[in-house]
């Protein structure tokens, strides 16, 4: 009787998997019955970038701060996604004058860490695109 109530996210799951395998099955068959009459030439096997002729190879050189400030925001962004959670427990515990300092120290001491990584990322010039 346990077993049964993970019917339902078997059901999801095969659900899932099988609307999956037909979108994928459905693609292939439709693309090879539309493109059944049509020539395949250099010029159609073309990237389209939005109407203009590509110019660069398939693979440009990315500049490195770019990924560097990428990652650096979302290091930053889920650090601050952190603080909603905190937030709403927070707010249930103060009424427990015990818990209440410690949470609030807690925060404080992970607030610090984080300036003390955006000062370093300034100092470091993290930020900066042109250098």
């Amino acid at each position: 009787m346990q077993s049964m109530q993970y019917y339902p996210v078997l059901m999801l799951a095969l659900l899932a998997a099988g609307t999956a395998a037909f979108i994928l099955i459905a693609s292939v068959v439709i693309g090879r019955l539309a493109n059944r009459n049509i020539r395949r030439t250099p010029t159609k096997d073309i990237p389209y970038e939005c109407g203009m002729i590509p110019i660069q190879g398939k693979s440009t050189r990315m500049n490195v701060k770019f990924y560097l400030v990428a990652m650096l925001f979302i290091l930053f962004d889920i650090e601050v996604v952190f603080l909603y959670p905190w937030a709403v427990v927070y707010r249930d515990m103060l009424d427990d004058p015990a818990t209440k300092n410690l949470i609030f120290t807690v925060m404080l001491t992970f607030m610090g860490i984080l300036l003390v990584a955006y000062v370093y990322a300034v100092k470091k010039k993290a930020f900066d695109w042109k250098s």
